[in-house]
């Protein structure tokens, strides 16, 4: 260890001015052992700084490097675990606690003990040395000695006593006396022994001359004892005084402690006598309910707005009575006991009376009710159930009060209203609808068509079948055709503009008559029964749109709102459900009925459906109204939809007959009308796209029935079919003016005029037929790669040869087969579309376009010959023109 601390010492501590003086070899407690050394030292310049250096060995070599270094003065703590026991574990507090473990008792003891002097010595705050006895402080340098080898011992003590030689200062006196002596003892320095001597003989006088001093004060000492031995009986009297009066005053202290305790008894009894004032103050004015109160609540009268009001305040004090947040311990008082007693007998007869008068309330609403129906069987008007809300109202605030103290006679109210109003929105509903049909129908001509008997407006008759459509000719078409778009199996053509004008009327009626009837009884069911029908403003609605049958119908989902909100708003709906259960059935039958009295009565049901939803939805999308007007829109729509599959499928089947032209075919006007009269129904309606789909799939039926027919014509040519058709379906369209069939007119349009060209094409090679068979042969030889000069040196097309076939063809010849064409052409034609003189004129340009071509054909074959047609460009406008007036 000796040499471990010189090198130390030499290696690390001396290039710092450092002195080493006591080292303790430690490990860290509870981790893999791996030693260092602590390390106190001091600096040898002045200002001395004392610290604690930790010391490990270098894993690259033998040699030590400073690790961390502690200032002494930054020690708080210095814990040795055990002041009994011998242990070599030991604590040093500084900015953490550093728990080690010296390699022996004895170096720990060492370094302790080393601390303990540099903190006695150079610190002012001392360092607290626990679980370290006294005794072994003082003990410890000589237990040092006595454990460790002499050689090591003095290295490590001798060190430490030279420190404190080293570092212990004199005062200015010391220093006077010491520079005196030397002066006088000049050769002190020269001859350290004589001077020595010299010190020691002085030193023996002084203690010479001290004993001598002693033995002469030995008289003044006993005098000195003398005067000791009277100043204690003195105070020994002074103590036998002080003890009478002690006991003197002990007889008065017992007095003044009982004055005390009585006085806080005092106190304490009027703390006390305030605190129960304050308790019975408190459970007076919250627990006792007013004489006035009690008897309104026990005979108050409920018929009248006063005594209704008195009620309403009565029962208020008593809920607000018996809500009273009581303090700890009252319940267990028998008074506050008899007192809640008392509040819920009260509350219970108040409740029951309430209910029991509500329900005869309830009633007698349905008898008053039901004798004003007669007045309104003869007018297509509801019942107005205002004044019946309005005295109910008063109510309101008495039903709230019943829901928060008596759930259950609350909702046997609730189920009783349900019963009785349900019964008679029934009544009223059924009668409603039934003169509804009847204005629809009832005894007016239209229902002895139907088969509509008496006021039930219920079909009785039979419907005919459909039966199957046959061109008739142009002459009775109009008469003789029968409705491809024939809805419900009844013709359409059948009820005028003013049918379904008055249909129209009749069923909006019904949705404005049905629609304040719903929301003024959802807003009364909402105050009356203190329901929330509208979420705070803390939720988010999300609305997702879901479609049913083509029909968007939406539906809210509220997020972030209280539970009791939601449940209250789905009460709502069940009882606007339960209340109004007949309102679907019955709008169903009624649209059934419209739809079979005429078909296209589903178009007008559509819009008006369709704009009562979304006005509906607009206010409340979860509402009864909403979701029972959602549920027949998709109805309506699927009448709709079945409406033009039934249009599409009747097409498919359309039979031609074999004797007659064709001319326009019934679903081309069919589809005229239907467009026609949608258009108006649909304008500015919220289901438009509907509509607009329902366009597309019928023009594309008709296009292909068109074709279909064309096809199978034999009497008229197929091209006369096509262009007169479409042409039909080009003018409505561009009368109409369909924004979604703009396609289709173009279409319609294109088909026109190449079916127009070719029918005049294929007419005109008719009247000339010879010439055209000649003109063929020659544009084929010269196709075939003769020169056109050299065409008249082929014996099948020479001169003569021309001369021969352009003979057959004088003027006179022209006009008798142009003649023959536009007969033939007349005939072919239908007188509806009034298409002759379009195709007439045509056929003018093109016979025209066609002699142009035989003159060129002429002049570049048969130059020089001077040959040329018997007639000319303006022969044949004659010819036309004077055909056409002669007809």
């Amino acid at each position: 260890m000796t040499a471990i601390k010189h090198a130390l010492q030499r290696d690390i501590f001396t290039p710092n001015d450092e002195r080493l003086l006591s080292i303790v070899n430690v490990c860290k407690a509870g981790k893999k052992k791996r030693n260092c050394f602590l390390c106190a030292t001091v600096t040898t310049e002045r200002p001395v700084q004392v610290n604690v250096v930790k010391v490990k060995k270098s894993d690259k070599g033998d040699f030590y490097k400073r690790q961390t270094a502690w200032a002494l003065r930054d020690l708080a703590i210095v814990d040795a675990k055990d002041a009994v026991k011998e242990s070599p574990e030991f604590d040093l507090h500084f900015d953490k606690v550093y728990k080690w473990v010296a390699s022996s008792t004895v170096e720990k003891n060492t370094f302790i003990s080393c601390i303990w002097k540099l903190n006695q010595r150079y610190l002012r705050k001392k360092i607290d040395f626990i679980n370290v006895s006294s005794q072994l402080l003082e003990e410890l340098p000589k237990v040092a000695e006595e454990s460790v080898p002499s050689g090591e011992n003095q290295s490590v003590a001798g060190g430490d006593e030279e420190a404190v030689d080293e570092y212990q200062e004199l005062n200015a006196r010391e220093e006077q006396d010491i520079e005196i002596m030397m002066e006088g003892c000049e050769y002190a320095i020269a001859n350290a022994e004589a001077f020595a001597e010299k010190l020691s003989r002085e030193l023996q006088v002084l203690d010479g001359a001290n004993i001598q001093s002693i033995m002469a004060s030995e008289k003044q000492v006993n005098i000195l004892m003398k005067l000791l031995d009277e100043a204690l009986k003195e105070v020994d009297q002074i103590e036998l005084k002080l003890s009478s009066y002690e006991e003197m005053l002990q007889s008065v202290k017992e007095q003044m402690d009982q004055i005390s305790e009585s006085n806080h008894l005092i106190h304490l009894s009027n703390t006390n006598n305030v605190k129960l004032l304050s308790e019975i103050e408190f459970l007076v004015n919250h627990m006792d309910l007013a004489k006035g109160h009690i008897k309104a609540l026990q005979e108050g009268d409920l018929t009248s707005s006063r005594g209704i009001e008195a009620c309403t305040n009565a029962a208020d004090a008593l809920l607000q009575c018996m809500n009273v947040a009581l303090r700890p311990g009252h319940d267990m008082l028998h008074a506050v006991k008899q007192q809640q007693q008392r509040f819920s007998d009260l509350r219970e007869q108040f409740a029951r009376r309430l209910a029991s008068h509500l329900n005869s309330v309830f009633v007698q609403q349905g008898h008053d009710q039901s004798s004003t129906l007669a007045q309104h069987s003869a007018e297509l008007t509801l019942p107005n159930h205002h004044p019946f809300h309005r005295d109910l109202l008063r109510y309101a605030k008495l039903m709230e009060w019943l829901k928060n103290t008596d759930y259950g006679k609350y909702e046997g109210l609730t189920k009783n209203y349900m019963d009785y109003l349900s019964r008679l929105y029934e009544r009223e509903i059924k009668d409603f609808f039934e003169v509804a049909k009847i204005k629809m129908t009832g005894t007016t001509r239209e229902g002895k068509k139907f088969g509509l008997h008496g006021s039930s407006g219920k079909l009785t008759g039979s419907t005919s079948s459909l039966n199957k459509l046959s061109v008739q000719s142009s002459g009775n078409r109009r008469s003789q055709s029968s409705s491809l778009l024939d809805m419900g199996n009844m013709s359409a053509s059948d009820l005028d503009v003013a049918d379904r004008t008055k249909f129209d009327k009749i069923f909006e009626q019904v949705l404005s008559e049905l629609e304040p009837l719903c929301l003024a009884e959802q807003d009364f069911i909402s105050k009356f029964f203190k329901l929330q029908q509208h979420q705070s403003t803390a939720g988010t609605t999300t609305s997702e749109v879901e479609e049913v049958d083509g029909v968007a119908l939406s539906r809210s989902y509220t997020s972030g709102v209280p539970q009791t909100v939601s449940s209250e708003k789905d009460m709502i709906r069940q009882m606007m459900t339960k209340i109004f259960r007949c309102i679907e059935p019955e709008l169903n039958n009624l649209i059934a009925l419209g739809d079979k009295i005429d078909s296209f009565n589903s178009l007008y049901m559509l819009v008006k459906m369709s704009h009562h939803v979304w006005t509906a939805q607009n206010v409340d999308p979860a509402s009864f109204l909403s979701t029972t007007l959602g549920n027949v829109l998709v109805t309506v729509k699927r009448n709709f939809d079945k409406c033009i599959s039934n249009q599409m499928k009747q097409m498919d089947e359309v039979k031609i007959s074999k004797k007659s032209k064709v001319g326009i075919l019934p679903f081309v006007a069919e589809f005229e009308e239907f467009a026609a009269l949608a258009e108006s129904i649909f304008k500015n309606a919220e289901r438009r796209g509907d509509l607009d789909k329902a366009y597309i799939k019928l023009i594309r039926a008709v296009f292909d029935s068109v074709e279909k027919v064309a096809n199978e014509s034999q009497k008229t040519p197929r091209d006369v079919v096509m262009m007169e058709n479409f042409h039909h379906i080009f003018a409505t369209l561009s009368r109409l003016k369909i924004s979604c069939l703009e396609a289709e007119k173009k279409e319609a349009k294109q088909k026109y005029t190449d079916h127009l060209q070719s029918y005049v094409i294929y007419s005109l090679g008719q009247p000339l037929e010879k010439l055209n068979h000649f003109f063929e042969g020659v544009e084929a030889r010269v196709a075939q790669g003769i020169r056109e000069e050299e065409v008249s040196y082929q014996l099948a097309f020479n001169k003569q040869e021309l001369r021969k076939v352009i003979k057959e063809y004088p003027g006179k010849e022209v006009k008798k087969g142009l003649d023959n064409l536009y007969k033939k052409v007349d005939k072919h034609l239908c007188e509806e579309e009034n298409l002759l003189q379009v195709v007439w004129h045509s056929m003018q340009d093109e016979f025209i376009r066609q002699y142009k071509h035989f003159e060129g054909l002429i002049a570049r074959c048969y130059p020089g010959s001077g040959i040329t047609m018997e007639f000319t460009i303006q022969d044949i406008l004659d010819y036309c023109s004077s055909i056409a007036q002669s007809h």
